[in-house]
């Protein structure tokens, strides 16, 4: 039986990219401090598709003096590999993260990791 590439098959040639789609990829983009997702972290703030499928990713960090701006970057690259052409994150401060971002699925996360959320 010949393999199936489940990527190819899930986004024919030529389909419109959802934000939904948008926002399942970037869960592969993981705070490197914290070790959870950035969507169930709450620091994605929108997401869009420009002309030329151009990602545009409205991003925060639990901290404006983040070092790891370039790691997510980069994670946030490999995430979008093959759905998008290219992407661009706006880095957003206002209004500022807060625990109360944090989806279900997240706190769920953090209080297995042993944060009292």
């Amino acid at each position: 039986m010949p393999e199936v590439d489940l990527d190819a098959a899930a986004k024919p040639a030529g389909s419109v990219v959802s934000d939904e789609d948008l926002t399942e990829a970037l869960k592969d983009v993981v705070d490197p401090e914290l070790g959870i997702n950035v969507v169930d972290l709450g620091l994605i703030y929108g997401v869009s598709i420009e002309e030329g499928n151009t990602a545009i990713i409205d991003m925060t960090l639990t901290s404006a003096a983040c070092p790891l701006t370039d790691v997510i970057e980069d994670q946030t690259r490999m995430a979008l590999d093959g759905l998008v052409n290219d992407f661009r994150i706006n880095w957003v401060w206002m209004p500022p993260w807060g625990p109360e971002k944090i989806t279900d699925d997240g706190r769920e996360q953090l209080r297995a990791l042993g944060f009292n959320v």
